[in-house]
C-alpha cells in the first residue's frame, strides 16, 4: 500500500499523522467508486489522494474535516487539469 506508506512516512507528529490518516480514510471512501476496481488504477488513486492530503496538510491545521475538503477539492483540480 503505497498510500499508507506515504503518509506513515511523512515528517509529522504521531497525533497529527493519525488526523491525516484519518481524513485520508474518509476521503477516500466518499471517492473509492471512482476508480473501477483496476488494482493499479485503485492504487494509482489512492496515491494521489495521500500526495493531496499531505500537501494541504502542510497549509492547514490537522483538522479531519479541513483536510478531508481540501484533498477531495485538490484531487478534483488535479483530475479536471489532466483531462
Amino acid at each position: 500500500m503505497e498510500a499508507r506508506q506515504r503518509i506513515a512516512g511523512a515528517a509529522f507528529g504521531p497525533d497529527a499523522l493519525k488526523t491525516i490518516s484519518q481524513a485520508f480514510d474518509e476521503a477516500w471512501e466518499r471517492i473509492a467508486g471512482n476508480f473501477g476496481t483496476d488494482a493499479a488504477t485503485v492504487d494509482g488513486a489512492r496515491a494521489k489522494l495521500a500526495d493531496a492530503v499531505l500537501s494541504v496538510a502542510r497549509e492547514t491545521t490537522c483538522d479531519v474535516e479541513a483536510l478531508k475538503k481540501a484533498a477531495l477539492e485538490a484531487m478534483a483540480l488535479n483530475y479536471r487539469s489532466s483531462n
